[in-house]
């Protein structure tokens, strides 16, 4: 079955100059083996499409439960230079939740 990552993760991101920085935190120590399973680069990339100009890099934090993503040239420039309506890029964390995975249908969700 197909749920969106809102189910097993929770997110926060912000920018660095132009790359978004957005990650994803397990909401129980067992979601995060599928989270690094599921939440691919090329699944990244393709759920933010065009928004993402540059490469993507992952990052895995297991000690906490997470995967931060790098999102190069993904915010017109930055902060002062760009004429996007997110310049700091806070609402990548929300789109992120909103992609959907592949999970086995036995998955108990809380």
């Amino acid at each position: 079955m197909k749920i969106p990552l809102l189910k097993l993760a929770h997110a926060r991101s912000g920018d660095k100059g132009d790359t978004a920085n957005v990650g994803i935190i397990a909401l129980k120590p067992e979601y995060y083996e599928i989270l690094k399973e599921k939440v691919t680069v090329e699944k990244v990339k393709a759920h933010y499409g065009d928004m993402v100009k540059g490469k993507i890099e992952r990052f895995e934090m297991p000690n906490i439960g997470a995967i931060n993503f790098l999102l190069h040239n993904a915010l017109g420039g930055g902060g002062t230079l760009t004429l996007k309506h997110d310049a700091q890029g806070k609402t990548y964390s929300t789109s992120f939740l909103r992609m959907e995975i592949e999970v086995d249908d036995n998955l108990q969700i809380d």
